[in-house]
């Protein structure tokens, strides 16, 4: 059923590439003609936007690897701190008791590190989707336009035979 309104032919598909006049195409194919300046302005808007999705990601991760850079130096010099306090032959059960304490904090305070290391993650993730969601509705918007405004091809002209 489509392909009494639009038939592929592989040559004239082919030829496309070989000329940088997209409107032949439109014309060639029967379309509405669409403002082919506009359509390329949306395109470039499209991949500012994944450019600036992708710059927020990549600071909110650069952000996110400083972040467990410093948590693993602070939980490392926290370690050596414990090892260096520890006396095995002198474990009594205040010692004991000190080091349950000291346990406990160091899981409670990775447990802190984890959720500020996920909720970074997840700021730096909203951002991006936040860009891209904006562009992907201003985009439809865009084209609901181009359509609006979309001109009728005009027919092609008949080859003549000798």
């Amino acid at each position: 059923m489509f392909d009494k309104f639009y038939t592929f032919e592989p040559e004239k598909f082919a030829e496309l590439f070989k000329t940088a006049d997209m409107t032949k195409f439109f014309e060639q194919a029967k379309m509405p003609m669409f403002d082919m300046t506009a359509v390329m302005d949306a395109q470039k808007k499209n991949m500012d936007a994944l450019i600036a999705a992708n710059k927020a990601v990549a600071a909110g991760y650069q952000d996110l690897f400083k972040k467990q850079v410093a948590i693993f130096e602070e939980t490392m010099a926290a370690a050596q701190a414990q090892l260096s306090e520890l006396k095995m032959d002198q474990l009594t059960p205040e010692a004991s008791a000190k080091q349950a304490e000291l346990v406990k904090t160091a899981f409670e305070k990775a447990v802190a590190n984890m959720t500020e290391l996920a909720e970074a993650a997840k700021k730096a993730n909203m951002e991006a989707f936040e860009i891209v969601q904006a562009r992907v509705k201003e985009s439809i918007e865009e084209i609901k336009e181009l359509a609006k405004n979309a001109q009728p091809a005009k027919p092609a002209k008949a080859a003549k035979t000798a």
